[in-house]
């Protein structure tokens, strides 16, 4: 087939602004096939592009040369056409498309690129392998709701510097090669060629630059940011992932909080005409915690905890009044009028899923009319039984979910099996943006892995006040001056107040564990910087990437990045991370000690 320039032609339009306002109005438009049907002496073929579809008309009694090579187009051939819009008659008005009122009755056809039957279909909500999709990632980019979910991030971060701007806010860019300070995720490491046996880290987040940009006098800094963990991947984790990130002076939090919901109000308005309700609840973290077992509940639904360790302290089951005893708790989900789902088979699935996180396993009481099915009644006395059933409100019908453990067990696994009833009897209402912030979290979270206390967020969130005698003596009940965002549980942002002092800093370090000499080594820049007038601050950031996600109502991050990586943190369009030659590690100064199987290098290469 010939393929033509465009040297004449100039597009007019998308094809998916046309309406009926532009009927008799000549257009030029380019862009892919996506069907081509033909009944007798008339082919219809519907053409794409980024902002939707039009319908082009081809008649063989017009032009014979334009409708003769109408017949030869396929599936993925890019063309341009030169045509007239024509309204359609009633009876064949397409309800089901915006362009449904009208047609272009095509005059001039150019074939521009031919195209080979595709690997899977380029339209929406196919059925098709993860792998398949994103080995050829720049097709699946092709299909209709790939390209509005990468229209909603650009129109997300569009707002986000409008909005920032609007309020005295200056975009500056951090450094990408920065300093390895390890205290939380993996860096990733970038060996220097110049100073051999050096590495710089990509940044796992702007933190420390952003705070010197306080101390700078910038008043008030954000940053749309790419940012590195290497850690491993879920639905919503990414390698490298985007934060929108900011930094404020001379403020507090309720300040910090305002700004962020006049923001989240301006972004659901203007990028999905949704009007959220403002101020968001703040819900304390211990609140968070005893009522949905989770810094970041998910207030869609009920199925609130309910604590039953004072009805059952003394009674003659073990698993109950052993775990009392031991400091932990009992508590328990009312799964209210869905016992009559819940079979013993159901009932089993749920104790073995709740496993997964380190319970050992799940009791339950179902309430019948005139009876009650349980594994655990026998070893209740009557009192112990109605005293569970009063504080549960528990009538015919509902199912009580019990797990009884240390406290963090039972959060984890009560928590988790919340999610895991209300996604499986349909209890959540995805039409609805739950908003809230929980604050005052602990400061310090225990590492049984490292066998020391961590910073809970990160090591520059300033204690509260009257907390900081604590540091010392009491790590685990000093709270912090902090605060998520949360959505639809999903923690989309997190942020505090900072440390902007060296002493306290230096206090702060040394309370994670670290000698004068270690905290000054890696973190020195920043309390020598701390000596010379640092301002009162404090930011927030959010996942991007987790945000557009839950506005485009997709289940993975990946539907609303690019170019992402799968759970390997392999990218598998262009096969990286690769191998590279041994000259470029000669001239880092580097040796690969790892062996490399030479049979898998070749493949990898020929893949």
């Amino acid at each position: 087939m010939e393929f033509e320039t465009l040297s004449d032609m100039k597009r007019t339009n998308m094809c998916g602004e046309l309406n009926a306002s532009d009927e008799n109005k000549e257009v030029v438009l380019m862009g892919w096939v996506a069907k081509n049907r033909k009944l007798g002496g008339v082919n219809f073929v519907t053409l794409r592009d980024r902002t939707g579809i039009v319908q082009l008309a081809f008649n063989d009694s017009t032009d014979k040369d334009v409708f003769e090579k109408s017949e030869h187009l396929k599936g993925e051939y890019v063309i341009a056409v030169k045509g007239k819009v024509l309204r359609r008659t009633p009876e064949n008005v397409n309800k089901n498309m915006p362009t449904g009122e009208i047609e272009v009755f095509v005059t001039e056809l150019r074939v521009l690129n031919s195209s080979e039957t595709p690997p899977f279909y380029i339209e929406e909500n196919i059925d098709t392998n993860d792998a398949l999709r994103l080995k050829y990632r720049y097709l699946d980019l092709r299909r209709p709701d790939m390209q509005k979910n990468m229209m909603l991030r650009h129109k997300v971060t569009k707002i986000a510097r409008d909005y920032f701007d609007a309020n005295g806010f200056l975009e500056i860019e951090t450094p990408m090669l920065t300093k390895s300070t390890p205290e939380g995720a993996r860096d990733y490491l970038v060996p220097s060629r110049v100073q051999q046996g050096k590495f710089y880290a990509l940044p796992q987040s702007p933190q420390q630059y952003k705070q010197m940009l306080m101390l700078a006098g910038y008043d008030r800094y954000f940053q749309v940011v790419r940012c590195f963990r290497d850690e491993d991947l879920r639905a919503d984790r990414q390698p490298e992932f985007t934060q929108l990130d900011m930094e404020l002076s001379f403020v507090d939090i309720d300040t910090i909080i305002n700004i962020n919901e006049g923001f989240l109000k301006k972004v659901f308005k203007e990028a999905m005409g949704i009007d959220i309700e403002t101020p968001f609840i703040r819900m304390p973290y211990n609140e968070a915690m005893n009522r949905f077992g989770s810094d970041k509940p998910d207030t869609r639904f009920g199925l609130e905890f309910i604590d039953i360790s004072d009805e059952v302290k003394n009674c003659g089951f073990k698993v109950f009044s052993g775990a009392v005893e031991n400091g932990g708790s009992v508590r328990c989900i009312n799964v209210k009028g869905l016992g009559n789902k819940l079979s013993r088979k159901k009932l089993d699935a749920l104790s073995e899923y709740v496993k997964t996180y380190k319970a050992k396993g799940m009791s339950w009481i179902v309430v019948e009319d005139d009876s009650l099915r349980s594994q655990i009644t026998k070893f209740l006395s009557d009192d112990e039984i109605n005293s569970i059933l009063s504080k549960t409100d528990a009538v015919p019908g509902d199912a009580i979910l019990i797990i009884a453990d240390k406290n963090d067990v039972v959060y984890d696994a009560l928590g988790n099996l919340r999610l895991e009833v209300a996604r499986q009897f349909d209890l959540i209402d995805n039409s609805k943006f739950n908003f809230l912030w929980v604050t005052d979290f602990p400061l310090f979270e225990y590492s049984e892995e490292e066998d020391r206390y961590v910073a809970k967020h990160h090591p520059f969130t300033h204690p509260v006040d009257e907390d900081i005698e604590k540091l010392e003596t009491e790590p685990q009940n000093v709270r912090a001056k902090a605060y998520d965002i949360i959505l639809n549980g999903s923690e989309i942002g997190g942020g505090s107040l900072r440390i902007f002092n060296s002493d306290l800093q230096e206090r702060m370090f040394k309370a994670l564990g670290f000698t004068h000499d270690e905290a000054w080594e890696r973190f020195g820049h920043l309390m020598e910087a701390f000596k010379y007038g640092t301002p009162p601050h404090g930011g927030l950031a959010y996942g991007l990437d987790r945000l557009v996600m839950i506005m485009a109502g997709c289940d993975s991050i990946r539907d609303v990045i690019a170019f992402p990586k799968v759970q390997t943190a392999s990218e598998l369009m262009l096969k990286s991370p690769s191998y590279v030659d041994k000259k470029q590690l000669e001239e880092l100064g580097i040796e690969i000690t790892v062996p490399v199987d030479d049979g898998e290098k070749e493949n990898s290469d020929n893949e």
